[in-house]
């Protein structure tokens, strides 16, 4: 095979991916059992090849479109789509809705069904409220991929989260996680805890009461409201930002108090154990919950978190649109660059 030919046929036999063949979109983590999330994951380790290649760029979805529709704002996930999309030789459309017809009072699915008869082939959806993605994949054709509702799901940021920390444990098994702050607004910290422990980690979610769920009884997780006690026998510290956009209440008495308790400072960032990861989604409030010096630190991994996200939402968009979601799953994808 030559060089703009060969395909991943030998990654195909190693990353079994047929169990996506009839998978036509990604809206909760909920959906994945622990082997498709593996899967995807393995998948991922070969997005990150394009990705560090001169010309990051492949064919496998030549003559594909995938719509960016953002109805919230968005730097890292839109841009990151964007980029996966453009480096799978995808043709990209993104939808603002600032100066769209939404502003005129058209309908979220009025929005859709002009967007579709431009044909279009996915369409990656963020929405301030739950369950739009869903109610988009039973208006159209195309693939819907959940880029983030409401307080509900951000599927993709916790699948990237996960290849974060497996590139640098190797496996979640028995790793202690604590997801620490507005766990209560918070769809990262949704879609996370699902993934993490799926795949065999132990989560602690650290937060005032106020900032919790009503209910922690479906997660197996565990909940404590002092900091200071789960920091030194963490592996992973996972920071959350206090999304007070979707707070329709003072929650804390003030921020200065919140980050006394719940902010991650040099001083309790010095008692992570050897090794500790540090991570956080973004937008961070440097200075709330967590110190800008700690956020600079060589165990923060938070900007590896962005860089992983495009590989992840290549796996992704590959996996719904492309061949990937037969059993012949790579043969679109060239080991030496694009075709």
């Amino acid at each position: 095979m030559s060089g703009t030919t060969r395909d991943l046929t030998e990654a195909s036999s190693t990353v079994d991916t047929s169990s996506f063949g009839d998978r036509r979109h990604l809206l909760t983590v909920s959906d994945l059992e622990r082997p498709e999330i593996e899967q995807l994951l393995e998948l991922t380790d070969t997005f990150v090849e394009v990705s560090n290649r001169a010309i990051p760029k492949v064919p496998a979805l030549r003559g594909r479109t995938v719509v960016t529709l953002f109805f919230e704002d968005s730097t890292r996930t839109r841009l990151s789509f964007e980029t996966a999309a453009k480096r799978l030789s995808a043709d990209t459309m993104s939808f603002a809705v600032s100066s769209s017809s939404v502003n005129k009072g058209e309908s979220v699915r009025d929005t859709i069904e002009t967007i579709e008869a431009m044909g279009i082939d996915a369409v990656v959806v963020r929405h301030k409220s739950s369950g739009v993605p869903a109610q988009i994949a039973g208006w159209t054709n195309a693939a819907v991929i959940n880029a983030g509702d409401g307080w509900h799901q951000h599927p993709t940021q916790a699948l990237l989260d996960a290849y974060t920390l497996r590139s640098h444990l190797g496996s979640l098994d028995g790793v202690r996680i604590s997801i620490v702050g507005d766990v209560k607004h918070s769809r990262v910290a949704r879609s996370d805890i699902e993934v993490f422990t799926k795949l065999g980690a132990e989560v602690t979610l650290v937060a005032p009461p106020t900032l919790l769920p009503p209910s922690t009884a479906p997660w197996d997780v565990r909940v404590s409201h002092d900091f200071d006690s789960v920091v030194g026998s963490t592996d992973v510290c996972y920071l959350l930002r206090m999304q007070r956009e979707r707070m329709t209440e003072a929650l804390v008495p003030t921020l200065r108090e919140y980050t006394a308790h719940y902010g991650l400072t040099s001083a309790r960032a010095d008692r992570l154990p050897d090794g500790a990861l540090i991570m956080h989604p973004g937008p961070m409030n440097r200075g709330v919950e967590i110190a800008g010096e700690v956020a600079d630190r060589p165990n923060a991994v938070i900007t590896e978190q962005v860089a992983n996200g495009v590989a992840v939402r290549m796996a992704v968009l590959f996996l719904v649109l492309g061949p990937g979601r037969a059993s012949g799953a790579k043969n679109e994808i060239s080991s030496n660059g694009a075709g």
